[in-house]
C-alpha cells in the first residue's frame, strides 16, 4: 500500500536541456602501451571544449567499457557538474552501438559529436553552428579544414557548382594539411604524395566561406538529420565509421568545414605544449625509420594486435 504522496508530483518546473548537446565517445581499456597518455588526452579534450566554445551546451559522455581509473574520473566529473549526462557501458559496444545510443538519446536539437582525442580552440562550436545554420541542407560540419576523400563529396560538389562560388586547387596550406594528417600515422613521404594527388574545394555562400568536407571523428549536425541514418550496424569496434560519411553524401547532404582551424586531432599523445614537465627527447630519426620498415613493422603490429584482441576484444 502506498504511504503518502510522491513529492515529485508537486514539482512545477523541470530543467530544460540546452539546445546543443556535445556528445563525447570514450574508450580507454587500460593505461599503458598505446593508451599510456590517453586519460590525459581525454582531460585536455574536455577542458578545451569548455574553453570559450562560443555557445552554451550540455555535455554527454558515453564511455565504452573503459578501465576503472577512467570511469572514476568521469563519475567525479559528473558529480562536480562538469558532465550533464554520463553513460557507462559495461562492454565496448563499438562506435556504431554508441552512436545508436547517443544520436537517439541526446536531448539537444543539435548534436556536436567528438572522439575523446580532439583538441578544441576558442569559438569552435559557434563557428560550426554558423555554417550549419547558414548553408542549406547541411548534414555535418567538422570544426577544422582538412582534405576529405573526394568520393564522399559528390553531393556537396554538385550543389556548390549550381548554387555558390566554388574554388578548386591547393588552397589548404601544406602546413595545415601536415598538422592534421601526421596524427593519422602517415610518414612524411606518404603525406607529400597524398597532398600532391588530391585537391581542395572551397565554397562561398551568403558571404560565408567554407571548405567542402567533414568527417566522423568530430562533427556538428541536427539531431533530426542524424536520426535518418540510425541504426548503425557495425560488426567491428572501429574501421567502419565512414558509413556515416558515405550515407550523408548519398542522401544529398552538404558536408562542410570552416576556413580556420578550430579543432585538432591529438591521437594518443599530448601535444608538446600541453605536456607537463620537460619535453620528451625525440627519437633518433634513423632508429625511427628502422622501426617503420615494413618487414619490421608488420610482424610487430600483428603481434600487438593479437595480444590486444586476446585480452580486450
Amino acid at each position: 500500500m502506498r504511504k503518502g504522496q510522491n513529492p515529485a508530483k508537486f514539482v512545477k518546473d523541470v530543467a530544460r536541456p540546452q539546445r546543443i548537446t556535445v556528445a563525447l565517445l570514450n574508450y580507454i581499456p587500460f593505461l599503458s602501451g598505446f593508451y599510456a597518455e590517453t586519460l590525459d588526452v581525454l582531460k585536455v579534450c574536455m577542458e578545451s571544449m569548455r574553453n570559450d566554445a562560443g555557445l552554451p551546451f550540455d555535455l554527454m559522455v558515453f564511455d565504452n567499457g573503459s578501465c576503472v581509473e577512467v570511469r572514476d574520473f568521469l563519475v567525479k566529473e559528473k558529480e562536480e557538474g562538469r558532465i550533464q549526462y554520463l553513460i557507462l557501458s559495461e562492454k565496448n559496444v563499438g562506435k556504431g552501438g554508441a552512436w545508436n545510443v547517443i544520436f537517439g538519446g541526446a536531448p539537444g536539437e543539435i548534436i556536436s559529436y567528438t572522439d575523446s582525442d580532439v583538441l578544441f580552440h576558442p569559438q569552435w562550436l559557434k563557428k560550426s553552428v554558423e555554417l550549419l545554420e547558414t548553408y542549406p541542407n547541411v548534414g555535418m560540419v567538422t570544426a577544422r579544414p582538412f582534405r576529405t576523400p573526394e568520393n564522399f563529396l559528390q553531393s556537396s560538389i554538385a550543389w556548390a557548382k549550381q548554387n555558390a562560388q566554388l574554388e578548386q586547387g591547393d588552397i589548404l596550406p601544406y602546413e595545415w594539411f601536415y598538422e592534421f594528417s601526421t596524427t593519422l600515422g602517415f610518414s612524411d613521404d606518404e603525406l607529400k604524395k597524398i597532398y600532391s594527388e588530391t585537391t581542395d574545394y572551397r565554397v562561398t555562400y551568403k558571404n560565408l566561406p567554407a571548405y567542402l568536407g567533414a568527417s566522423h571523428w568530430q562533427f556538428t549536425a541536427y539531431k533530426s538529420v542524424l536520426a535518418q541514418f540510425l541504426p548503425f550496424d557495425m560488426d567491428k569496434p572501429m574501421g567502419q565509421v565512414r558509413q556515416l560519411d558515405e550515407r550523408m553524401d548519398a542522401a544529398g547532404y552538404l558536408r562542410l568545414m570552416p576556413v580556420e582551424r578550430y579543432a585538432q586531432n591529438m591521437s594518443n599523445t599530448l601535444p608538446p605544449g600541453l605536456r607537463a614537465g620537460p619535453p620528451t627527447p625525440k627519437r633518433d630519426s634513423r632508429l625511427k625509420r628502422f622501426w617503420e620498415l615494413p618487414p619490421i613493422r608488420k610482424p610487430l603490429m600483428a603481434l600487438y594486435n593479437a595480444i590486444f584482441n586476446l585480452y580486450y576484444k
